[in-house]
Order: C-alpha cells, then structure tokens, then sequence
C-alpha cells in the first residue's frame, strides 16, 4: 500500500492539538494542494478563510458552541461556497451577472468547496497534522457570515481547525466498505441486511459506552434521533440555512 492510500485509509478525527504552530510553508502546502481539486468547469467557485488570529478564534468559538477545539487548533480553515468572485469577474468582462443567483449555481459551488476541503486534510494528514471538521458552521450559517463579512453569494459549507495532534487516536468503527457500494444501480437495504451492516459497529465498545452515556436509548440509532441530530434541531438550522441562502442571493428560482 503506498504512502497515499495509508494516509487515506488510516484516517482519524483529532481534537486536541500540541502549541505548535503551523509554518506558513505547510500553510501554503496545504492552501495549494486544496485549491488544485476538480472544480466545475475550471470556475473554482470557493474560498478559504484562513484564521489564526486569537481574537478571531475567540470570536468565533461561541458559534462553534464553544468546543475546545475551536480555540486551541493553531490553525483553522474555513471554506466557502463562492459565487461572487465569478459574478465580479463576470461584471467586469461585461458578461452576464445575474446567471448565477439559483439553487443550481449554489450546488456547484458546494461541490467545489467540499473537493477543496477534503484536499486540504489530505495534505494536512501527510504533512503530520491532525484536524477535525466542525458541523457548526452547518447551525449558525447566518451569523458566521456575519463575522467573516462575507458578501453576496458567498456562504460557509465547512470548518476545519488543523494542528499537530497530542497523541493520534485510535480508529473508530466505520460500516464494512460494502455497506456504501452499489454495483450499477441502487440496491435498498432490507431489514436482514441493515442488522448485517451495523453488527460489528452496534456491538463495538464505543457503541457500549455512548449507550451508557445515553441510559433513555436502546441503541445506537436512537441516540442519533433522540440526542445528537433531532427533527426538531434540523427543521430549525434547515430554516436558518434557507434563510441566509436567500439573503445572500441563491435562490432566486425558487
């Protein structure tokens, strides 16, 4: 297996990080690995804000719902799904500027972001940093705008604090690789074949001990409904989404 695949497949979440700061050559190793992915039609429809600043972090930890590692991460990344650097270009080429204001233009430009994300952590892994994303950019879309004083047409998709890690953890249960595989066309899961998938993660030691932490739930799925992503929470972030993608010129088709 080469060194590529290893750091792919040896991949975990890290959250605790060393005081070692991030050289502004590994910075740009990885700035330049992430904006080297596939985009749509070569347009390149994202952006990146680098924070290192503390006050900055500071600001923006009570958005991150205060999880340590929104401030100790040496380094953090977040990446935008970016229209308006295209429109500008679009304004001053005398092209048209308002071909790219709907739900289609807002998808490319998600796609193209999560391609540069996933770039970055790969080449962060590689350089022997560790990061985790962080899904509460996801929650207060609204009021990171704010704060990065992003423009129309611009919305975060994705937040990844980067450091050295204090110790690698140890790999957690995934699904057997088949359970995301389908050969053709789509085969849906029967009962039988969902409690086949599931198995080794229902029965593994980090299962027992959130189920313990969470004594109201018989199994894993419940903790997810009941505690960790509920209706209630979804249907009300889904409304903030929806707003701040309106407010920042998607939409216009709906």
């Amino acid at each position: 297996m080469n060194e590529t695949l290893q750091t792919l497949q040896n991949h975990v979440s890290v959250r605790q990080y060393t005081d070692q700061k991030v050289s502004e050559d590994v910075l740009q190793q990885i700035l330049k690995a992430a904006c080297s992915g596939s985009t749509m039609g070569n347009m390149q429809l994202f952006s990146i804000i680098v924070t290192e600043d503390e006050a900055m972090k500071q600001k923006m930890a009570p958005l991150h719902f205060n999880q340590p590692m929104a401030t100790q991460a040496p380094l953090i990344l977040t990446f935008c799904a970016d229209f308006n650097r295209f429109n500008r270009y679009c304004e001053f080429r005398d092209a048209e500027t308002d071909a790219y204001s709907n739900l289609q233009s807002y998808h490319w430009a998600v796609i193209d972001a999560l391609i540069a994300a996933q770039n970055a952590c790969v080449a962060a892994e590689s350089l022997g940093l560790g990061f985790c994303w962080l899904g509460t950019i996801t929650y207060n879309v609204d009021k990171f705008i704010q704060v990065l004083e992003l423009p129309k047409h611009v919305i975060p998709v994705a937040c990844i604090p980067m450091g050295y890690p204090v110790e690698k953890p140890a790999l957690t249960q995934k699904l057997p690789v088949e359970a995301m595989i389908h050969r053709e066309t789509y085969h849906d899961y029967d009962q039988a074949r969902i409690d086949s998938l599931y198995a080794d993660k229902e029965h593994s030691e980090e299962t027992a001990g959130i189920l313990r932490e969470n004594p109201d739930c018989e199994n894993l799925a419940q903790v997810f409904t009941k505690h960790r992503y509920t209706k209630k929470d979804n249907e009300y972030f889904a409304q903030v989404l929806l707003d701040a993608l309106k407010k920042q010129g998607f939409l216009s088709d709906l």
